[in-house]
């Protein structure tokens, strides 16, 4: 009698999903905004709480005005000294970015990380519809890299 050889039953291949590269991949979509109507102090306060260093701008329908971040809190700060105001009393509005690089959502990160490298800024509001539906930062780029090592980055 032969030696017969026996497999037994193959598992069925695994499939390799390529890694998430998109900007909606990464981005947040739970944010804390503000009203231009808004004081200086109560927007410093509201960062120093949740560990931002900025935040969309935003009117009753969701649409972007502009960015408000620490930096535009210490110009402030800095103006409140020479012309003897308090504080924090300012509306935001006088102190916010208005011309704000957005993206889309379905930019690849690596498309995106160009643009933080290019922009200087620390991080882009995502729009879709004219509404805003996400922001996106630099830690999150980075984030996304550190997820994505070991990946072949075809894209």
């Amino acid at each position: 009698m032969g030696i017969k050889s026996f497999q037994g039953r193959r598992a069925a291949p695994v499939k390799v999903e390529s890694a998430p590269i998109l900007v909606e991949d990464y981005m947040a979509s739970t944010l804390i905004t503000f009203k231009k109507e808004q004081s200086v102090a109560e927007v410093m306060e509201a960062m120093i709480k949740n560990k931002i260093s900025g935040a969309p701008v935003v009117n009753d329908f969701g649409e972007l005005e502009g960015i408000i971040s620490d930096g535009d809190c210490m110009k402030q700060i800095s103006e409140s000294r020479y012309f003897n105001m308090p504080i924090g009393d300012m509306k935001i509005e006088n102190y916010m970015e208005t011309n704000v690089a957005v993206i889309d959502r379905k930019l690849s990160i690596f498309d995106c990380a160009q643009l933080f490298y290019n922009h200087h800024c620390r991080r882009f509001p995502v729009i879709e519809n004219g509404k805003l539906i996400g922001l996106i930062s630099r830690k999150d780029i980075l984030c996304a890299a550190l997820r994505l090592r070991g990946h072949y980055w075809n894209c």
